[in-house]
């Protein structure tokens, strides 16, 4: 009967504790997992759900492939009670096992993009953006120009009137613009017009200033102008591993640059 159901639940969940003390990661999983399936049984979806995250707690530091199978289930669990956020929580962690793990970029872009579609509202907005970037950041890495610069610009728009969060908007225009130069020069340009237009401040910012530099360097097709300019900038800010990408593929683009760097 139930009752025994019951206290089996209590038993493999005192055996996943004990097996965590020890640091038998994969033992303390299996166990978790167990008490979650009970859990079910017992119609307790909320506590099935909790143990389902406490295995793949576990797991992650033993089996990756199993913590994200533990953390769906989760997942499923969550949506299906409408608990939105707390499952967007575990999509984020899954996507970080896929970053950092697996290795698998992207599988981690997919759940960071669910995870924003389950922040989208009122009171989880930031949270929502910055998952959205995290997808822009990976898309631009693989070439996908295009999805990076609509997410830039969206959360650079959605930024820019919010007095706490405007300073960030500029950076993300500026992302979307270094996304524009990679594909066209030209593009660039309208897209340095619009963002002005739309966002004044952005014209005094040291950012804007950089795309300008370059895109006369790049129109002038003179390497040593567009290095001098990057050099300039890195002195004050540091750039990090992203723009240093993104301004490489843009110097490759100048005629008799091959594999050129930036120093």
């Amino acid at each position: 009967g139930n009752t025994r159901v019951e206290e089996a639940c209590e038993m493999y969940t005192r055996a996943a504790n004990m097996f965590k003390i020890a640091k038998n990661w994969s033992a303390a999983g299996n166990a978790f997992c167990q008490a979650a399936k009970l859990h079910m049984q017992l119609q307790s979806k909320h506590d099935s759900a909790t143990s389902f995250v406490d295995a793949g707690n576990a797991y992650k530091k033993a089996d990756p492939q199993e913590a994200i199978n533990c953390l769906n289930a989760a997942i499923d669990i969550y949506t299906d009670m409408g608990r939105f956020t707390i499952a967007a929580k575990h999509h984020i962690t899954i996507a970080e096992i896929y970053e950092a793990e697996l290795v698998d970029i992207e599988k981690a872009i997919a759940h960071y993009e669910q995870a924003a579609d389950y922040y989208k509202g009122p009171f989880s907005n930031s949270s929502a953006n910055k998952c959205l970037l995290k997808v822009a950041a990976y898309a631009a890495q693989l070439e996908q120009y295009q999805k990076a610069i609509e997410i830039y610009e969206q959360v650079g728009t959605n930024t820019m009137d919010n007095p706490l969060l405007k300073y960030s908007a500029k950076e993300y225009f500026f992302k979307a613009a270094l996304c524009h130069f990679i594909v066209d020069e030209l593009n660039a340009k309208l897209a340095l017009e619009k963002y002005e237009e739309m966002f004044p401040a952005f014209t005094d910012s040291r950012e804007c200033k950089l795309l300008k530099k370059l895109l006369e360097a790049h129109e002038e097709q003179n390497s040593e102008a567009y290095t001098e300019a990057v050099k300039e900038f890195d002195s004050i800010s540091r750039l990090d591993q992203w723009l240093t990408t993104m301004l490489l593929r843009i110097k490759k683009t100048i005629q008799g640059e091959g594999d050129g760097d930036l120093k």
